[in-house]
């Protein structure tokens, strides 16, 4: 598999508004992507896609040949994102925040 990222006809409407409108593109391995734009743009409804977090409303999106509705577990176990604002519990260590995501995206606890 030469694409590690593969986006075709991606598409995502919130109550009628387009928010992110037939996007292209791949993504090599070993490649630096950059993913810029301006303000409403899409880019944080296309990264919620790519994770799996949001589901599209047309098109496909594959992370390391897995189809992000259809194998969103996958995806999830492929892939760190770190966002602009810290979605860390702040209640718990930063060893337990890590041991809580990984459960939650199935990672063992060996791993």
């Amino acid at each position: 598999m030469n694409n590690i990222i593969e986006v075709k006809k991606l598409t995502k409407y919130y109550d009628g508004f387009l928010a992110v409108d037939h996007i292209n593109f791949e993504v090599k391995r070993g490649e630096i992507f950059g993913f810029l734009g301006p303000n409403g743009a899409g880019k944080t409804t296309t990264i919620r896609i790519l994770t799996a977090l949001l589901k599209p409303d047309e098109g496909t999106a594959l992370i390391s040949g897995y189809d992000v509705v259809k194998n969103p577990l996958e995806v999830k176990q492929c892939l760190g994102v770190v966002p602009e604002v810290s979605n860390a519990y702040v209640d718990l260590t930063a060893w337990e925040n890590l041991m809580l995501m990984g459960e939650l995206y199935g990672v063992s606890k060996k791993e």
